[in-house]
């Protein structure tokens, strides 16, 4: 793992506080009212027109104040620059118009990154890709302590992405038992999120889930690797084969002397072994030669 030094003071989210804005609604309907309540009391006109300019300016006023959070939203309060805190419960609210208002989502983002050309531990270039479902766990952080936590959040992907890639093997080819990318996904997988969620954690942004969505050698050397894989399927093929073989010719051998079926010198066994052997390991079917004389002539 590569230290990360941060020596910024990372910020915290606290809870902010705003009016209930169903009762500032009820307000605004008042300041409307005021007007036709003087006008059906008869008041002097000059005291109607100025009840209705005092009216319409508190209305602009009250109204500059209101903001809605759906489900899943917090909206993060500043007033001149400085953080007065997260306000994240559903429904209309108010607070004075002078304060600032930013809107956050809480909710779960799924981001499905680009393939990405990479060198494996072994050098081998390999296209990977992942998907990630990420959220917002500390607003405060997110909005004040990064530029753009969106653009942040796919580019420290594309970062783990390659760090985690470049940690393991495409594939093993050797006989010791090693995490692989294509082996080991669960494996691979787990890194990935521990490894965003140290890159991420300066935003306030928490991964849930990661995991490898693409996987596979560079064109240049796809081909190559193909027909490596096939030769490698081709000789374990081959030695379960020959090893079965050498079984059941040994088991057959067994038999054949315990039942005293045939008695069999050094050559006569070496002769049916090889017999054998061409007749399983053989890729064709074994076409049988009558011998008319003996093994000695």
């Amino acid at each position: 793992m590569v230290e990360r030094v941060n020596s910024m003071a990372a910020s915290s989210e606290r809870k902010g506080s705003a009016y209930n804005g169903y009762a500032m609604l009820a307000l605004i309907l008042v300041f409307l009212l005021l007007p036709l309540s003087q006008l059906v009391l008869q008041s002097a006109p000059g005291a109607v027109v100025v009840s209705a300019i005092v009216g319409a300016v508190a209305i602009l006023f009250i109204a500059t104040g209101f903001f809605m959070i759906q489900p899943n939203q917090a909206v993060v309060l500043t007033l001149f620059g400085e953080y007065r805190g997260t306000v994240r419960k559903d429904g209309l609210h108010w607070v004075w118009p002078w304060f600032g208002k930013e809107k956050v989502s809480v909710r779960a983002h799924n981001m499905h990154s680009e393939r990405v050309k990479i060198n494996d531990l072994r050098g081998n270039p390999i296209e990977i890709a992942c998907n990630v479902v990420w959220r917002v766990a500390d607003t405060a952080q997110a909005v004040f302590d990064v530029d753009d936590y969106k653009e942040f959040v796919n580019i420290q992907i594309e970062a783990g992405l390659r760090t985690v890639g470049s940690r393991h093997p495409y594939d093993d080819m050797s006989d010791e038992d090693e995490t692989t990318l294509r082996g080991s996904g669960d494996v691979v997988n787990h890194e990935l999120i521990v490894e965003l969620n140290e890159r991420l954690a300066v935003a306030g942004i928490t991964v849930d889930e990661a995991g490898l969505t693409h996987l596979a050698y560079a064109p240049e050397i796809a081909g190559a690797m193909l027909r490596r894989q096939q030769a490698d399927a081709v000789i374990s093929a081959r030695r379960k084969v020959v090893i079965g073989a050498v079984g059941m010719v040994e088991d057959a051998l067994q038999k054949l002397s315990h039942d005293g079926i045939v008695e069999l010198d050094d050559e006569r066994r070496a002769a049916m072994v090889s017999n054998l052997l061409v007749v399983l390991c053989g890729e064709r079917e074994a076409q049988p030669v009558v011998n008319s004389g003996t093994l000695y002539q």
